[in-house]
């Protein structure tokens, strides 16, 4: 949400943690340990000073949701699985319905690999302008 947040205001001018924060109704801790991880993987740049906060690092298209979950070290994995070993699930066998959920896990990898930060936020603006738009009623 913070990344869509920076994107949705071109991405190239800093945006502080506090408007963020207000935005979306986030703690600022929270988004600073956020913002860390994403400088660490090279998503957003930070700029300092008056006016300072963070700018994507590079185009919000060339930016897929998967490098954003990723970043922030959140799991995309639906198995309660530790590993990859036969014994992983149950602690001698793999659960009856382990082959399902990791390939959800893998279905859902794909689409937010596919999904880029720009398209997330060009289809928000697209569904608040439909939203906003007056519905005019046919005579009959």
């Amino acid at each position: 949400m913070a990344m869509a947040v920076i994107a949705a205001r071109g991405g190239s001018a800093p945006v502080s943690l506090g408007e963020i924060a207000a935005d979306q109704r986030l703690p600022i801790d929270y988004l600073e340990q956020l913002f860390l991880r994403l400088r660490r993987a090279g998503l957003v740049k930070a700029a300092r000073g008056p006016g300072g906060g963070y700018m994507l690092s590079r185009p919000a298209a060339s930016i897929s949701i998967a490098d954003i979950v990723n970043a922030v070290d959140e799991p995309i994995k639906m198995t309660r699985c530790t590993g990859e070993a036969e014994d992983a699930c149950l602690g001698t066998t793999r659960c009856i319905t382990h082959h399902l959920w990791d390939a959800l896990g893998e279905h859902i990898e794909a689409f937010l690999k596919s999904t880029s930060l720009q398209k997330t936020v060009d289809d928000a603006k697209r569904h608040a302008e439909a939203k906003a738009k007056p519905v005019v009623e046919r005579a009959s």
